[in-house]
C-alpha cells in the first residue's frame, strides 16, 4: 500500500531541491504536485485541498536555518500534517467493562467476521482478556461457522443459538453466558449485507441499544477507496461508532481511505489488518504510517514484532552456543521460524528506511525460505547438530531429499559456515552484544 504515493510525494519534493529557500512560486509548484499525487491516491478532493492549503500556509511562515534544506522542510511539514491527517496520536481501544463489549459491524465482504477473530486473538495475548466470540449474524450460516471455526483456531469461545433469528437476545444472552463462565470481553460479530439498507441499520442499531458496548468498531476494506469512506459516514451517521479498522491494507490499495475517513468521519482508525493470518492485525499509529507513505520505513514497529517473538532464555542458549562455536542448523532453522511469525516479508523489508523505495519491483515471495527449511529438514539429527559431517555423499543425499541441488545445498552450507563465523566474532569482540538479541538473528 502507499506504493505509488511514496514514489509521488518524493517526486514533488525533488522540485524543491536545489532551491535556497521556499518561496510562494516553488512551494505552489511543489504542492500542486502533491495534490495530484493524493488524488491518484483516491483521497478526498477536498481532503487533499485543505491539506495542502495547510501545508503551504505553514511552510511559507517558516525560516528555513543554514543547516536544513528547503525540500528536508517541506518533507518535515508534509509528514507532520500526515499524521494530523490521520489523527495525530494512537487511538486507545476501552475496555472498561466487566465484561467489555465491542460490537462489530461493516458490510459483507469487508472481512469482519476474520477480523473479529484478529481482534479476539490480539487482546486475548497482548493484555491477557478472556474473550468470548458471538455469532450474531442470522442471516448467513457460513459466518456462525467460520466464526466457530476462527475460535477453535486460536483457542476462543464461540456462542451461536443457530436456530435464533433475533440477533438481540442472541447478543443478550451471550453477555450473560460470559458473565457466567468468566468472560471479561465480548465481542459481537454482526451481519453484513453487501450494501446499506434500512433494515441493516434499524438492526445494528438495535444491538447496539441493547448491549451498551464499550466500543463499536466499523470495519472497512481499505481497496474500495472512497466508497469506503462514504460507506463509513453513513453508518456513523447512524450509529455513531468509536472508530474504524482498516482490513487488506497488504492488497494493491491506493491508501486513499486511510488519508481521508479520519477527517470524513471525524472518528479514529483504531486497527489494521496486514494479512491473512490470524496474527495480522496491527495497532494504527498515524505518525508511523506517515513515515512510511514518506519512505521513512517504520523502525519502531519492526522492533516491537520482533520483541513480541524474543524469548530472552532461548537468547540466553544461543549466546551460550554461539561463544563456544556450537551454533547449528537446529538453531538456525529455530530462527527462521522466529523470522516469518513476524509477518509477511516485504511488509517487514519496507518497516526499514531506504529498503521498501528500493525494492518497490521486487518480489520477495513468502516462500523464501522454502528451499532452506526443505534441505534443513531432510538432513539427519547426527547433521543437523555436527554440519563438520556433512560430506559429498550426505550433501548428494539431502539434495535428492529436499528436490533441490547438489549446488543449492553447498551454498546453504557455506552461508551458514559464515554466518556462524560472524556471530562468533561479534560475539567475541562485544561481550555487550548479549544485551541486542536482535542481533543475533540475522
Amino acid at each position: 500500500m502507499f506504493e505509488n504515493l511514496s514514489e509521488r510525494l518524493d517526486r514533488s519534493f525533488k522540485l524543491l531541491k536545489g532551491e535556497g529557500k521556499i518561496t510562494e512560486i516553488n512551494v505552489a509548484e511543489t504542492l500542486k504536485d502533491v495534490r495530484r499525487a493524493l488524488l491518484d491516491a483516491d483521497v478526498n478532493y477536498k481532503v487533499a485541498k485543505q491539506f495542502t492549503d495547510t501545508v503551504k500556509e505553514k511552510a511559507l511562515g517558516q525560516n528555513v536555518l543554514t543547516s536544513v534544506k528547503p525540500s528536508q522542510l517541506m518533507v518535515k511539514i508534509v509528514h507532520d500534517e500526515l499524521a494530523t491527517l490521520m489523527g495525530g496520536e494512537t487511538a486507545e481501544i476501552n475496555l472498561q467493562g466487566n465484561p467489555s463489549i465491542i460490537l462489530m459491524s461493516g458490510l459483507q465482504g469487508s472481512g469482519k467476521t476474520t477480523f473479529t477473530g484478529k481482534l479476539a486473538n490480539m487482546l486475548k495475548t497482548k493484555k491477557g482478556k478472556k474473550p468470548l466470540l458471538v455469532a450474531a449474524d442470522v442471516y448467513r450460516p457460513a459466518a456462525i461457522q467460520q466464526l466457530h471455526v476462527l475460535g477453535e483456531q486460536i483457542g476462543v469461545p464461540v456462542y451461536s443459538e443457530p436456530e435464533n433469528k433475533n440477533p438481540v437476545d442472541i447478543a443478550l444472552n451471550a453477555i450473560k453466558e460470559a458473565k457466567t463462565k468468566g468472560n471479561d470481553l465480548v465481542i459481537v460479530d454482526t451481519a453484513g449485507r453487501l450494501a446499506i439498507d434500512e433494515q441493516m441499520m434499524q438492526e445494528i442499531a438495535a444491538i447496539k441499544k441493547a448491549i451498551q458496548p464499550d466500543e463499536t468498531l466499523f470495519v472497512v476494506d481499505a481497496m474500495t477507496g472512497q466508497d469506503a469512506v462514504n460507506t463509513a459516514k453513513e453508518f456513523n451517521d447512524r450509529l455513531d461508532f468509536n472508530g474504524v479498522i482498516l482490513t487488506k491494507l497488504d492488497g494493491d490499495t491506493r491508501g486513499g481511505a486511510a488519508l481521508s475517513i479520519r477527517t470524513v468521519v471525524d472518528k479514529p482508525i483504531k486497527f489494521v489488518g496486514t494479512g491473512e493470518k490470524m496474527d495480522a492485525i496491527d495497532v494504527f499509529h498515524p505518525s508511523r504510517m506517515a513515515d512510511r507513505i514518506l519512505g521513512m520505513g517504520d523502525i519502531v514497529s519492526l522492533v516491537e514484532r520482533a520483541q513480541e517473538q524474543y524469548d530472552e532464555e532461548e537468547a540466553k542458549r544461543l549466546q551460550k552456543k554461539i561463544a563456544k562455536n556450537q551454533f547449528d542448523f537446529n538453531d538456525f532453522i529455530g530462527q527462521i521460524q522466529q523470522i516469518k511469525k513476524m509477518g509477511n516479508l516485504k511488509e517487514l523489508a519496507s518497516m526499514i528506511p531506504g529498503v521498501g523505495k528500493a525494492m518497490k519491483d521486487i518480489d520477495i515471495d513468502d516462500n523464501a525460505f522454502k528451499n532452506i527449511e526443505a534441505i534443513i529438514y531432510s538432513m539427519t539429527q547426527a547433521e543437523r547438530t555436527n554440519p563438520e559431517i556433512l560430506n559429498g555423499s550426505r550433501r548428494q543425499r539431502i539434495a535428492k531429499g529436499s528436490g533441490t541441488t547438489v549446488q543449492e545445498v553447498n551454498k546453504l552450507i557455506k552461508q551458514f559456515d559464515e554466518t556462524r563465523k560472524m556471530m562468533r566474532m561479534m560475539t567475541a569482540a562485544k561481550p555487550g552484544m548479549k544485551k541486542l538479541p536482535n542481533m543475533k538473528r540475522r
